[in-house]
This record gives structure tokens, C-alpha cells and sequence, in this order.
């Protein structure tokens, strides 16, 4: 199944993303730019992958 792949292949990057936004925000003086960025990305990761689980179902 492509899509059930797709979606496992989203959540990686979505947790990888998670990890580096705790990473950001747990040095003295986190990037505040880089941090919206990467919130951006995962919020966009987590809407394909909804978008996407509403297909296989």
C-alpha cells in the first residue's frame, strides 16, 4: 500500500521535527525564527498526513 507507506514516511518526518523543536527550545536562547519555521513544517506534515489517512479510510 503507497499510501500507508506515505503516511509512515510523513510521521517519521513529523517526529524528527518534533525532536528538533525540543531541541531549539531547550537552548538558552532558541532561534525564534527557525522555531516558527519548524513549527510550520510539522503542522503542514500533520494536515498531509490527516489528508492522507482520510483516503485509506
Amino acid at each position: 500500500m503507497a499510501l500507508d507507506a506515505r503516511i509512515r514516511e510523513l510521521g517519521n518526518r513529523h517526529q524528527t521535527l518534533e525532536r528538533l523543536i525540543e531541541d531549539e527550545m531547550s537552548r538558552p536562547v532558541s532561534d525564534d525564527i527557525r522555531l516558527k519555521e519548524l513549527k510550520r513544517q510539522k503542522l503542514r506534515l500533520k494536515e498531509e498526513i490527516e489528508n492522507l489517512r482520510m483516503r485509506v479510510h
